[in-house]
């Protein structure tokens, strides 16, 4: 049997219908580390010692420190008997970034789980000591590649508590998915160049014709837009308001780059970053797909979202 096959023996540990991993009996895994095997051929070697030369003493703490392993065993087997975890979300990031995973390790028996190390196969990622009838937050990041939907790796969570003679550990298989959007491209966007139309809303501050006031900066407002003026006098930050009957309006088009797949949506992917930046309307046109110009965070998370899906089954 090759190794695919048996990987569909393995314990592992997956998510209740309300949406939490129980870690129960038969999902734990044990084995001696080396200093676990260490520790077990001195007490070999202490016995054979003491049969051999008839040392009454000898009999005592050989069975006194094999008593001391076995204890050590079963408390590194209950250290992670009963625990609970909860998956949090994930931030979309982008290709090449870590695409991190928000957990919560929950302890709901009265005594501490010291020693707990979250990692993905050999790498570990996060060490804690969770206090009796606690939760603490977990975080757990994986370098990404390409965009699309990054699945969660398989978790291990492993504890080698009280002594480090024992390695209990349990895999982990939680459902989960993070969102990469493409690389963005170099600084110049490929958007055109804005397209002045008319804008009901130009009385309200998003226009470009006129300065007609002032109002209190809020986070994302544009740096251009920034009284510098009024900081320089070390008076509160301030944003310009502009009205009129214009505002500006742009489409990303795929059909008008060139090169690959992977580079138009990179180009694009920049424009996005670079229009949200200039607070500028922009729409997105791919192969039978369009949005239309708007802007604001949940039309900018949009416009990626169908770039990192593009061409993709999902």
């Amino acid at each position: 049997m090759n190794l695919s096959g048996l990987k569909r023996f393995l314990r592992r540990a997956t998510p209740d219908q309300d949406g939490r991993t129980r870690i129960l009996a038969r999902r734990i895994y044990i084995l001696p580390t080396g200093y676990g095997l260490v520790f077990g051929a001195l007490v070999l070697l202490m016995l054979i010692g003491s049969i051999n030369y008839a040392i009454n003493l000898g009999f005592l703490l050989c069975f006194l420190l094999a008593g001391l392993g076995l204890v050590t065993m079963i408390h590194t087997w209950r250290n992670l008997l009963g625990l609970e975890i909860q998956l949090g979300r994930a931030v979309p990031v982008f290709a090449g970034d870590q695409a991190c995973f928000e957990l919560q390790a929950i302890n709901p028996h009265s005594r501490e789980r010291p020693g707990l190390a979250f990692g993905f196969q050999k790498e570990c990622c996060a060490v804690l000591d969770l206090p009796p009838r606690e939760t603490l937050q977990v975080r757990l990041c994986s370098p990404t590649r390409v965009r699309g939907w990054f699945a969660l790796p398989r978790i291990t969570l492993i504890t080698r508590y009280p002594l480090g003679l024992f390695k209990a550990w349990v895999y982990l298989e939680l459902s989960a998915s993070c969102l990469v959007y493409p690389t963005p491209g170099k600084k110049n966007p490929p958007a055109d160049a804005p397209d002045y139309t008319s804008s009901q809303k130009g009385d309200r501050g998003v226009g470009v014709d006129d300065f007609v006031g002032l109002r209190h900066y809020r986070p994302g407002d544009s740096p251009k837009h920034v009284n510098w003026k009024a900081v320089a006098r070390e008076q509160a930050l301030q944003t310009k308001m502009f009205g009129g009957d214009r505002s500006e309006q742009r489409w990303l088009d795929w059909h008008r780059l060139q090169g690959s797949t992977e580079h138009r949506l990179s180009q694009l992917c920049r424009g996005v970053l670079d229009a949200c930046e200039e607070q500028e309307e922009f729409g997105l046109r791919l192969p039978d797909f369009e949005l239309c110009p708007d802007r604001g965070q949940r039309h900018r998370h949009a416009c990626l979202e169908a770039l990192a899906l593009f061409g993709t089954e999902s």
